[in-house]
């Protein structure tokens, strides 16, 4: 933008600056992420804080409710039902498996619904959108970190100590993150869009977790059938977990390849799909 001074008689260059979206479907625009990666804080610590703002137990309630569920899925599964646990206490069993599929469950539910429940910013305010669903994945590590504390008071309840192998625990737990990132682009997309998401997204959680080895071990999926289970990427990341937290859990690491490529069919093309809808969401949302 060029304008005259008019006392002068001398061009005046004004700086401006131009928004307009990129043309490669994958390009990420990295740059542009750390620009802005105090909002990326901001919106962690925003929803970290409002989560507990004003309740009774505050952020108790990151250990109380898988504990709580714990509790509960033990005396209805392990001590009415009978489900084995592969000679491991099932309460130890459970809550290693719960642990990585509460992280799961709430980031994908706030991935999910991030760009819906963000319309007044989006609508305003330029940012990539991509920071939505990647602050909604990260926020729910602090919940996981306490649910964690939790888990140890559990082992030194049932007298097991952790071994080498719980070092390996932060890559398991990115893993979830990635399977959530991946998840959350295509699901928070089709919300802008088509708002039976938000319906339906409860149901799939819910279903997804009862198709997951969480209540019951690897070993009653029948052989025929688990290289199908496999392509369940969470499967790799409760099995990880157990491996790492559990001494003595074996597990056959080849049901991670499935699992891998999959996250990896997803990420991508969640990436793409959400790179060609962001153009749209500040006009549709």
């Amino acid at each position: 933008m060029s304008v005259t001074n008019v006392e002068q008689g001398s061009p005046l260059t004004l700086p401006h600056v131009r928004i307009q979206p990129t043309k490669g479907l994958l390009d990420l625009d990295l740059a542009a992420l750390w620009h802005y990666r105090e909002l990326i804080f901001i919106l962690v610590w925003r929803d970290v804080t409002v989560r507990y703002k004003q309740t009774l137990l505050g952020v108790a309630w990151a250990m109380f409710q898988p504990v709580a569920t714990m509790l509960i899925f033990t005396a209805v599964f392990s001590v009415m039902g009978k489900i084995p646990s592969d000679g491991f206490p099932y309460p130890v069993f459970l809550y290693a498996g719960l642990l990585p599929w509460f992280y799961v469950s709430q980031s994908l539910s706030r991935g999910g619904t991030s760009l819906v429940g963000e319309a007044p910013l989006i609508s305003k305010v330029y940012f990539p959108r991509l920071i939505l669903p990647l602050s909604a994945t990260i926020a729910p590590l602090v919940d996981l970190v306490l649910a964690f504390i939790a888990f140890l008071g559990l082992m030194a309840w049932f007298g097991i100590l952790p071994t080498w192998q719980i070092l390996f625990l932060p890559l398991f737990a990115g893993l979830a993150a990635t399977i959530t990132l991946a998840a959350g682009l295509w699901i928070s997309a089709l919300y802008v869009k088509y708002r039976d998401v938000g319906h339906i997204l409860p149901v799939f959680i819910q279903l997804w977790m009862f198709v997951s080895p969480i209540l019951y071990p690897v070993s009653k999926v029948p052989e025929s059938w688990r290289t199908l289970y496999a392509l369940n990427p969470v499967v790799s990341v409760i099995q990880g977990f157990r491996w790492a937290l559990i001494p003595g859990f074996e597990v056959d690491f080849t049901i991670f390849l499935p699992s891998l490529c999959v996250v990896f069919l997803v990420l991508v093309g969640g990436l793409i799909y959400f790179r060609s809808m962001e153009r749209t969401f500040a006009d549709v949302i």
